[in-house]
């Protein structure tokens, strides 16, 4: 019994160790499914970098992809992969969402045409068809792009092409779409030997906006874990945009269904645009935003923008 009571006390002393060093986990709930846009989160898992700041991160692709922030208001999840606009109707209806990051800090959204097709400037859609697939933001974006032009929505006929909006323009469906990603379906066209334009909405009366952003709950976010997530992901993005291809190569291991043509275009074209610093917040450009929003008629009154916005130092 005499070394019972010590060897007791080491395999106890092992185990309170173990259980110290044991990695904080943590699920993000993404946007859609796997692809490009989301580099920053499956390199710092997959290269080790959030196991370097003691995290064992889940990524969880979503069944429907409006549910992931309504899961984080819900206290489902820690963190969700939503985008800026969506973020201030969410905060107009009360959802306890605040931003506490962002994966890609600039517009993907865009407004494509053929490039051998009628549509040659945004007055030329005069009388056209565009496809879209989801209503909301992208109606207030379009109008906006029309405005430049002397157009209005009453000027064209919007068609719900339901997220197949690059076969509803091949196929003639429509004369234009709205809502595609410029790193996605210009690539998608190209693939299929057309040639796409796109008119940036930033560039048309739009302002500029977060893509892809990370929320979090108002009121539940655990600052100190997440301020190891965002230093994770900015060196998994630094590491990336210094070595893309090996980069590449790690992130297709992840899955076979990630290897394939479209994805590696996609690639090469969302390196650039990924936010080196997830933690950087433009807080005038969330103002300007939501004053966007109202003047549309999106917003019924303003948010203060500490509500749904924080910045994690």
């Amino acid at each position: 019994m005499k070394f019972a009571r010590p060897l007791l006390l080491a395999l106890a002393f092992a185990l309170a160790s173990n259980s110290a060093d044991a990695a904080d986990k943590m699920t993000v709930l993404l946007d859609w499914f796997i692809n490009p846009d989301h580099a920053a989160l499956v390199i710092a898992r997959d290269k080790g970098y959030f196991a370097k700041h003691n995290l064992e991160v889940t990524l969880i692709a979503p069944a429907d992809p409006s549910a992931p922030p309504k899961l984080v208001a819900a206290g489902q999840a820690e963190l969700a992969v939503s985008y800026q606009p969506q973020l201030h109707l969410f905060a107009s209806e009360g959802l306890p969402l605040v931003r506490v990051g962002a994966l890609v800090a600039q517009p993907l959204n865009t407004l494509i045409v053929l490039e051998d097709g009628p549509v040659k400037t945004l007055a030329d859609l005069k009388g056209r068809k565009v496809g879209f697939s989801v209503g909301g933001f992208e109606d207030a974006l379009l109008a906006t792009m029309l405005e430049g032009a002397g157009l209005t929505l009453k000027d064209v006929t919007l068609v719900n092409v339901n997220f197949n909006l690059s076969t509803a323009l091949m196929s003639g469906q429509v004369d234009a779409v709205v809502g595609g990603f410029r790193n996605f379906e210009l690539n998608q066209l190209a693939i299929e030997k057309r040639r796409g334009k796109a008119f940036l909405p930033e560039q048309h009366g739009v302002p500029a906006y977060d893509e892809l952003i990370l929320v979090a709950h108002r009121d539940k976010v655990d600052v100190a874990k997440t301020r190891r997530v965002l230093a994770a992901l900015a060196e998994a993005t630094a590491w990336i945009k210094a070595n893309p291809d090996e980069a590449w190569s790690v992130f297709v291991k992840s899955g076979k269904e990630l290897d394939n043509e479209l994805n590696r275009r996609a690639w090469r074209d969302t390196v650039p645009l990924l936010a080196a610093d997830p933690v950087e917040l433009d807080t005038a450009r969330y103002v300007g935003f939501s004053a966007f929003l109202r003047q549309k008629g999106m917003l019924k009154q303003p948010v203060p923008v500490d509500r749904y916005t924080r910045e994690i130092r």
